[in-house]
């Protein structure tokens, strides 16, 4: 949408994520993220923390289930999303404080100092007309019977015309 500010975040998970479903049955998972600026100082010549920034971190759906399956406590992440008005409320000692909240859109650890393995998740059965699995848009071609090969894919089938050998633009 139009207005919306969208910011990337790279820090430490500061728990593990907290998954959670509405009534409806939607997957919602929170995770708060960390994240500290860091300095070099040229008269100490050292290396200096700056004040940590915490960011509550919100995704819905199958992000959210994903979330919770593959990123634990200190997981350093790289976080995209929509940042929200910041909401104020009072600490346990008085102090005013504001809160910002991030809508996630894409999450993911950080490879600058660790490796991940990935694997698709599958989708779910009737998410969609002819799907098939390993196939995430559910649009793959049928596979004829007695083949392992999509019936209409030029290139499986090399004697056969798929679609004539007229321009296609």
């Amino acid at each position: 949408m139009a207005g919306e500010v969208n910011v990337t975040i790279v820090g430490n998970l500061a728990d593990d994520p907290e998954l959670r479903y509405t009534q409806g049955g939607v997957a919602v998972v929170s995770v708060r993220v960390g994240s500290t600026p860091r300095t070099f100082n040229r008269t100490t010549s050292a290396w200096e923390d700056g004040e940590t920034v915490w960011v509550r971190c919100t995704a819905w759906r199958e992000v959210a289930e994903n979330v919770a399956q593959s990123l634990t406590k200190g997981t350093r992440v790289v976080v995209t999303g929509r940042l929200k008005a910041p909401s104020a409320y009072q600490s346990a000692q008085g102090e005013a404080r504001a809160s910002l909240e991030l809508e996630i859109e894409e999450i993911g650890p950080s490879l600058r100092y660790a490796t991940a393995a990935i694997s698709r998740r599958a989708r779910e059965a009737g998410s969609g007309a002819g799907a098939v699995a390993g196939d995430p848009w559910g649009d793959a071609p049928a596979v004829s019977k007695g083949s392992s090969k999509p019936a209409d894919d030029a290139w499986a089938n090399p004697g056969t015309a798929a679609g004539g050998d007229d321009t296609p633009f």
